[in-house]
């Protein structure tokens, strides 16, 4: 099947040209898309909740598309034909349910949408497919074993901020709205992170209980009990070029499993 050809800018009425993307799904046509073998299917996923006062509640959404997007570039670059399909903007936030907006989707919900997609796409003939999660809340890996056994699509996650050990890159390892996700923030949006003068220094308090303290034993935590300001994590020393180091290196990272997961044989995945 021939390639559709190079597609020229688009006038968007504001002034300026963009030029459409052929991996990003939403970017695409009809004609375009059926002219393109693609391979692997990617579906960010992130969480519409509060990131402390100097992040947007879209924060999770935010990372999670361009860290697909960078992700499906370079891997398309290499020869993989990847499409990346529209953000699903809620995750599981049930430990936030009093906080103003913060939208939680359960467990449940997530898999029949997940099964949903992925019945779609089994249809269509694309038989690989993976999740870039941007939200601690959310776990596919339970949903993705419910789901594999019926499904002939190859089914895998990847946690994006956990592709790469944090700890050589940012001085404070809290996980929500502090100096890692502030600093991807302020590389792949910086117009929407506000002055980190107003930032709150996202304090934890920590679980009375020793096994939880030490991360063994684990509970879901109630967020207002947990922090003030809605962030884990000192977002202070936080600057772009951390953001872009950080960004640079998990999507190189993701682009190598995709162009991997492209020329991977489904019914012979090991070795």
């Amino acid at each position: 099947m021939a390639l559709a050809p190079p597609r020229a800018a688009v006038d968007t009425g504001a002034g300026r040209a963009v030029t459409p993307r052929p991996w990003i799904l939403a970017e695409s046509t009809w004609a375009e898309v059926r002219a393109t073998p693609f391979e692997v299917a990617i579906l960010p996923w992130g969480a519409t909740e509060a990131h402390n006062y100097h992040l947007p509640y879209a924060t999770d959404n935010i990372q999670s598309d361009a860290v697909a997007a960078e992700s499906a570039r370079l891997a398309w670059e290499r020869g993989a034909r990847v499409t990346v399909l529209p953000c699903v903007p809620f995750g599981v936030n049930t430990g936030q349910l009093d906080i103003p907006l913060c939208i939680n989707m359960n467990p449940s919900t997530q898999a029949a949408l997940l099964a949903d997609v992925v019945h779609a796409l089994e249809g269509q003939g694309l038989r690989k497919l993976v999740i870039v999660n941007g939200h601690g809340g959310n776990d596919f890996r339970q949903m993705i074993r419910e789901l594999q056994p019926r499904t002939a699509v190859f089914l895998s996650t990847v946690n994006w901020y956990k592709v790469i050990d944090p700890a050589p890159h940012f001085a404070d390892l809290g996980d929500h709205a502090g100096e890692l996700e502030t600093s991807v923030m302020q590389h792949v949006a910086p117009s929407l992170v506000r002055p980190l003068a107003d930032a709150g220094d996202g304090a934890e308090r920590k679980s009375q209980l020793r096994g939880i303290r030490e991360g063994w034993a684990w509970a879901p935590r109630q967020w207002t009990k947990v922090t003030a300001d809605t962030g884990i994590g000192d977002p202070a020393a936080a600057t772009p070029a951390k953001g872009a180091r950080y960004f640079g290196l998990a999507t190189t990272a993701i682009a190598e499993y995709l162009v991997e997961l492209a020329a991977l044989d489904p019914a012979e995945p090991y070795r």
